[in-house]
């Protein structure tokens, strides 16, 4: 996410040494433990053969009521890539909840198969219409952002190469899922945020706040997830992966979501709550706890939507599982403290700490390295000087 923000205070060479002196060494350790940590190529254990991937276009469909009063017959589909290529093929209509609907000029996903029938209809080829969604939303972005909307697009680039190409690999890899997490969220802290928002002590001064919270939003993880015997295992899904994975961290991988789902939150506030303090220094409060109290209240109104977001976010993505308790006829207690919606709770409840957390301790950081008052006493040295001398916004850096 972009921000442009106005001029803010210049910092002090002793002040550069100190946030220098802090996070070369924290960005040093993320880059040693990501070599360390580099999975390479993971060699997955070959499960049953589902079959070859094939694409086709449906050229005829016909129903018919079948006795159970549901909708079943056949379509024609023209294979237009993989086993088969340039014939057509006669396939069952999908059955089942969520079964893909077929009409004629349907793009398809099929599987090829030994037996009969030798192709099944498994989805709906979505390549082209995602790529247009995709690419709408980047012209949206250029369109509005220019280049800081450029930056940050190439910052969610490296954001989803960290994922794709070292924390879900070294999970598959059997390496510690929080320390995974905690190394693959630092990367991206590091390389985003400066990249979008440029190298200097404001972004540093985020990018400290950022660690900070990550740092007790991964503590309180671990302590509540003891404290709760939450296992990691609570769906079917986690239950297939836990068995088909073996010697894989359920509970590691429960922290590890926490960790990388709190990081997309924790570095929109703090690069604006140092941003802030940098403004609002910029216009000469007295004093740095002056400056502390002002962006404090600035901070607290902005945490407030932002913790209804995170909360939102998570309801969003377990809105079908909360409609399947809800017509559940257990008690509401034991929906509450079932590991299902435990889970849930302990990532928003955790997250919210954090996301609470992160304001004071960026604003408490930005405070400490801007120069309260420097912007007026700058301009009352510009009405001595000539027209060409006159004060202008300095930089961070």
């Amino acid at each position: 996410m972009s921000h442009t923000h106005g001029p803010a205070p210049v910092a002090s060479r002793r002040t550069r040494r100190i946030v220098t002196a802090v996070l070369a060494p924290a960005a040093l350790a993320t880059l040693i433990a990501m070599i360390v940590l580099w999975p390479g190529r993971v060699r997955l254990d070959a499960g049953p053969d589902p079959g070859t991937r094939a694409l086709g276009t449906v050229t005829a469909v016909a129903e018919r009521t079948c006795p159970d009063g549901k909708v079943c017959g056949k379509a024609t589909v023209r294979i237009t890539e993989g086993p088969g290529t340039g014939t057509e093929a006669i396939v069952d209509l999908p059955q089942g909840p969520g079964a893909v609907r077929l009409a004629a000029g349907d793009y398809v996903v099929l599987l090829h198969q030994a037996g009969d029938p030798a192709y099944v209809v498994v989805d709906h080829q979505r390549g082209g219409s995602m790529t247009w969604l995709v690419g709408l939303a980047a012209l949206v972005v250029l369109a509005f952002g220019r280049k800081s909307g450029l930056t940050a697009l190439i910052g969610l680039a490296i954001s989803f190469a960290v994922l794709l190409l070292f924390v879900i690999p070294a999970l598959l890899a059997g390496s510690p899922p929080l320390l995974v997490a905690v190394v693959g969220a630092s990367a991206i802290m590091f390389a985003a945020l400066y990249l979008t928002h440029g190298v200097s002590v404001q972004t540093s001064v985020a990018i400290a706040g950022t660690l900070a919270s990550l740092a007790l939003t991964g503590l309180l993880g671990v302590a509540f997830t003891g404290l709760l015997d939450l296992t990691g295992v609570a769906t079917d899904d986690d239950a297939f992966l836990a068995a088909t994975r073996d010697g894989l961290d359920m509970r590691g991988l429960l922290l590890a979501g926490v960790v990388i789902g709190a990081l997309g939150v924790l570095d929109d506030v703090t690069v604006t709550q140092a941003a802030t303090v940098g403004e609002l220094a910029a216009a000469g409060p007295a004093s740095r706890l002056e400056l502390y109290r002002a962006a404090g209240r600035i901070g607290r109104a902005h945490v407030a939507s932002a913790v209804n977001t995170i909360v939102l976010a998570y309801a969003g993505a377990s809105l079908p599982l909360l409609l399947l308790l809800a017509t559940g006829t257990q008690p509401v207690s034991q929906l509450l403290t079932g590991e299902v919606l435990a889970q849930e709770i302990l990532r928003s409840a955790v997250g919210t700490i954090g996301l609470v957390a992160s304001v004071p301790i960026t604003t408490a950081l930005a405070a400490l390295v801007a120069e309260p008052g420097q912007a007026i006493r700058t301009r009352s040295a510009g009405r001595h000087s000539s027209r060409r001398d006159r004060w202008r916004p300095p930089r961070w850096w």
